[in-house]
């Protein structure tokens, strides 16, 4: 559990978070689990991570112009995209 100092009083104080949520406490406890980790560095590297994920996220419509950009970049071939063509992809039938 984190420690911050509490300028009301000398020393430190436990900071908590209740979590009254049936689902939100098994997933936490499942992620935990599964990465051999605290609860509490579970949830840490799990808001940290989102946290970051959402201050560098592009809006969807930029993400589909780069996306648009980068699928015409590739030349035109003239060849049917059928299913023959997957199979070969994938060494099918």
């Amino acid at each position: 559990m984190d420690m911050i100092a509490c300028p009301y009083r000398q020393g430190v104080i436990d900071v908590a978070f209740s979590v009254k949520n049936k689902a939100a406490d098994a997933a936490v406890r499942r992620l935990a689990k599964l990465k051999n980790k605290t609860i509490t560095a579970t949830i840490q590297e799990a808001v940290e991570n989102e946290y970051r994920r959402t201050r560098r996220e592009e809006p969807l419509i930029e993400r589909l112009a780069a996306l648009a950009y980068c699928y015409r970049a590739f030349p035109e071939t003239g060849l049917p995209a059928d299913k023959a063509f997957f199979d070969d992809l994938s060494g099918g039938e």
